[in-house]
């Protein structure tokens, strides 16, 4: 292999890399924003017309109607009484600008006394390199508890 060649692979391979690590800086960061209650920071995330499904709780299309999700009630009063979102690392499938991410969360809740898991969810994440960086397209979240919509989500391959 002559040095271009050399070169050349060695910048893709670094690409890739940032690329990965990119895309796992914007997952973690969901966590940490919604725990806040920055809803505006959390749906900054999305790209302007992404989407979010959250089994349970429908569908929100636009970073407008995701902000409004994580400043509804439900999601205040959840907060606002103790609670964390944890976002496990996720395997994931590049393609040039596109990426998809495969990988679990859990909310606990602050029961008064302790924390109990509240919620733990299958997520598909697909995402989108854009002139501000990597951008979520969207997100599906499903209840794992044994309905095939769960399962479904986690049967993708990846890094």
């Amino acid at each position: 292999m002559d040095i271009e060649a050399e070169l050349a692979a060695l910048t893709a391979r670094v690409r890739l890399l940032e690329d990965i690590e990119a895309i796992r800086a914007v997952i973690a960061a969901y966590g940490p924003a919604a725990d806040r209650g920055d809803a505006e920071g959390a749906a900054a995330l999305w790209q302007d017309d992404g989407l979010y499904d959250v089994g349970g709780f429908g569908v929100s299309a636009g970073r407008t109607a995701i902000a409004a999700l994580l400043e509804g009630p439900a999601h205040r009063t959840l907060i606002e009484g103790g609670a964390a979102h944890v976002l496990s690392p996720v395997s994931m499938a590049l393609d040039g600008d596109h990426a998809t991410a495969t990988g679990y969360s859990c909310v606990f809740r602050w029961t008064g006394a302790a924390f109990e898991a509240h919620r733990i969810s299958a997520n598909r994440w697909m995402l989108v390199r854009t002139a501000a960086g990597w951008k979520v397209g969207s997100r599906v979240n499903r209840l794992l508890d044994g309905a095939e919509a769960a399962r479904a989500l986690l049967a993708g391959g990846g890094i």
